[in-house]
């Protein structure tokens, strides 16, 4: 810079400061208390560029979520960042978006951001789905409503007194008039994406049209006609299919024996129908006490299905249960490896119980 450059920029400052204490004078003069001329005097400045709002810089450090609800405006979604401590103000970014025609495509969500970064890497960031986590809730097959609630609660923003105030509406979530109020076994096992803002009703009635889907696509109706059976009675095998066997070729032929002790009047005897009610956890064994259960769904005390779903059926073991094995068995058992042996007749069943568990078993 040459001298002669160097004293106009000194005798310039002078100028301007006297400017600008002439003016706040006048105003004090029209009775405008100090403070707000400050402010007016900030916003102006602010205005025209010449201060900005307090920013980061860089792209910051660590990690934290934030979710962006539907709806939100440019100072929302600012204000939403400062409280979370992503920026430093809600205005610094509002003014970054201001100008920019990207700002109206961001999309509610949750996503992964970093403490303290400036207003431009947090748009930048806001704008790349891949910082968008998904909430997710998983429903796996043969989950039972209180567990699919705790997962509901668990994984998404919505609580689980939502979650069973909304069961206690089965007009709201869609439950089919088969299915009596009750909505285990209609809360289709699969994962669900959760967006911001969805509530529980909406989030179950999805699982139960899944539900429906699945019968439609399997012709459930006519098919279960067929077997002389209900719609619910076939989603009731299944759910019973879900826990008393653990591999795919094993299904068709634990089916087929549940209708053959149907057919002969016989009691199904099935533990994990009978721990349904003792909320048994871990296993499907039950003990003398649970077995003497006078409910229902205790298929040793009562002929015939209990009264309904024991959970949550996929789409194999409704499939098995419309498409049963052919055989005369009337007796299974699972071995130590998962596999299930079939029997046709008591004395078979206590032998092959023997051989694979010992004759201290009491089969």
């Amino acid at each position: 810079m040459s001298r002669r450059s160097a004293g106009r920029r000194r005798a310039d400052v002078p100028v301007r400061r006297a400017s600008r204490r002439s003016v706040f004078r006048g105003l004090l003069k029209l009775g405008v208390g100090a403070a707000v001329v400050a402010a007016l005097l900030y916003g102006a400045l602010s205005f025209t560029g010449l201060i900005g709002a307090p920013d980061y810089h860089g792209d910051g450090h660590g990690s934290v979520e934030v979710v962006i609800r539907p709806g939100s405006t440019g100072q929302q979604i600012g204000q939403t960042l400062q409280s979370a401590g992503v920026v430093k103000s809600a205005e610094a970014f509002y003014q970054r978006i201001l100008g920019d025609d990207r700002g109206s495509s961001i999309q509610p969500g949750r996503y992964k951001l970093r403490h303290k970064m400036s207003s431009k890497s947090a748009f930048e960031a806001l704008l790349n789905r891949a910082n968008r986590v998904e909430m997710a809730v998983v429903v796996p097959e043969g989950a039972r409503v209180g567990q699919i609630v705790d997962a509901i609660a668990g994984s998404s923003n919505i609580s689980k007194q939502d979650v069973t105030d909304a069961l206690d509406e089965p007009d709201k979530i869609g439950l089919p008039d088969e299915a009596n109020g009750n909505p285990e076994g209609y809360l289709f096992p699969a994962t669900y994406t959760v967006d911001p803002g969805m509530t529980a009703v909406e989030l179950l009635r999805q699982m139960v049209n899944q539900t429906l889907m699945v019968e439609k696509e399997l012709n459930i109706s006519e098919r279960a006609d067929k077997l002389d059976m209900s719609s619910e009675e076939v989603l009731t095998v299944a759910s019973i299919l879900e826990f008393e066997a653990r591999r795919a070729e094993d299904y068709p032929k634990v089916a087929r024996v549940l209708y053959n002790r149907l057919d002969s009047d016989a009691p199904l005897q099935l533990d994990s129908t009978v721990s349904y009610v003792s909320k048994r956890k871990g296993d499907v064994w039950t003990t003398p006490d649970e077995r003497a259960d006078p409910s229902d769904y205790n298929t040793y005390q009562h002929i015939g299905l209990p009264p309904g779903p024991i959970g949550s059926p996929g789409r194999e073991t409704i499939e098995a249960a419309l498409n049963p094995a052919e055989g005369d068995w009337l007796y299974f058992l699972a071995d130590k490896k998962g596999v299930t042996h079939f029997s046709k007749t008591y004395e078979e069943h206590v032998a092959l119980c023997h051989r694979i568990y010992g004759k201290q078993t009491k089969c």
